[in-house]
């Protein structure tokens, strides 16, 4: 006699490799398989809020094309062709890059959706479409770092023109002395302010948090911007960086900055240089400084994993204010030259 778990094992195992096991005597009918419009939306109520973040406009765009579908009813040539359609439909700049980052996004999405049908049962993994459909190889990045000079011009539009020359002032701040992504920023709490050892806890894309020095200067600073704005406020919330009117700021404001960059500097219209060059200029300057763990933890990126290395190698918060040092030319209270010397032994 099978018993019971040795028989659902088996039945997991064949469901996995495309096969439907009939239990004899069961009346229990399939799941029915909803529609794109049903699925998506309760995707969107289970996806994390980076997820959601991520892929909202691409769940649109199939919830459009399909939204009355069932799941299984769409084929890979199918999502194909879908890709196709908005990778023509990309925003063409001067930095375009034939669409393959949209199509690369949709697929993205859609395959994330599928994951969550597998998960519930409606879709068999041999069975899923998006699988089946080649994910477009990604292109290598326009971006690179900048040189000082333009460094200097960007940091004179933000200080110099647009409403707010304040707030865009600590934007771009921030951006260099931290190499931040935008949504660090836009999350930025006055509860991830550290003033003892000035630094900050920067929330990263994947969940990635990770606290980082910045200048004491610049902890003061944002002290002082926070207060002034209405952070004491209950109602305001915690969020550092606000308007005049204190409210905190969101994606509009790094349009308005971005804008002003492109109408103010040729070079960088002609580039399409946006806030997130300043993180390519930091990262590439630290890494040539101060190495591939430096820089890697300045980043916030996690270990490559090709080798255990990188495990016993990982940098240290007094490293990256020792290269904090080296970027803004101030001094931190944690950066510490007295541990290891330049050729890599204890002094």
């Amino acid at each position: 006699m099978t018993s019971p778990e040795a028989a659902e094992e088996l039945a997991q195992a064949l469901s996995a490799v495309g096969l439907t096991v009939i239990r004899m005597g069961s009346t229990q009918a399939p799941p029915a398989i909803p529609t794109f419009s049903e699925y998506i939306a309760k995707a969107s109520t289970a996806a994390t809020p980076v997820q959601r973040e991520s892929y909202r406009t691409y769940w649109r765009v199939t919830e459009q094309a399909w939204a009355a579908r069932r799941l299984n009813e769409v084929t890979p040539i199918e999502i194909s062709g879908l890709m196709n359609d908005h990778k023509q439909r990309a925003v063409r700049r001067s930095n375009w890059r034939e669409g393959c980052g949209a199509a690369r996004n949709l697929l993205h999405a859609i395959r994330c959706l599928y994951s969550y049908a597998e998960q519930d049962g409606l879709i068999r993994p041999s069975a899923n479409p998006a699988r089946k459909v080649k994910m477009p190889r990604r292109l290598e990045s326009p971006r690179h770092a900048l040189t000082p000079e333009q460094i200097s011009d960007l940091g004179r539009v933000a200080c110099e023109t647009g409403d707010d020359v304040e707030l865009d002032a600590l934007i771009v701040r921030l951006h260099i002395e931290t190499a931040c992504r935008r949504g660090a920023v836009l999350r930025l709490s006055i509860n991830d302010l550290s003033t003892d050892d000035s630094t900050v806890r920067l929330h990263h894309k994947g969940d990635v948090i990770t606290w980082h020095p910045i200048t004491p200067m610049l902890m003061r600073r944002l002290h002082k911007h926070f207060e002034h704005r209405g952070g004491t406020s209950a109602e305001a919330g915690d969020q550092v960086l606000r308007t005049r009117r204190g409210n905190p700021i969101g994606d509009r404001r790094y349009d308005n900055l971005h804008e002003r960059f492109h109408t103010y500097l040729p070079w960088a219209a002609a580039k399409q240089v946006t806030s997130h060059w300043l993180r390519h200029t930091t990262l590439t300057f630290v890494e040539r400084e101060f190495g591939e763990a430096v820089a890697r933890r300045y980043a916030a990126h996690r270990d490559p994993g090709t080798t255990a290395t990188p495990t016993y190698t990982k940098a240290s918060l007094p490293e990256c204010a020792l290269a904090l040092e080296a970027v803004t030319g101030q001094p931190h209270p944690l950066a510490r030259r007295d541990v290891w010397n330049a050729a890599g032994s204890l002094e």
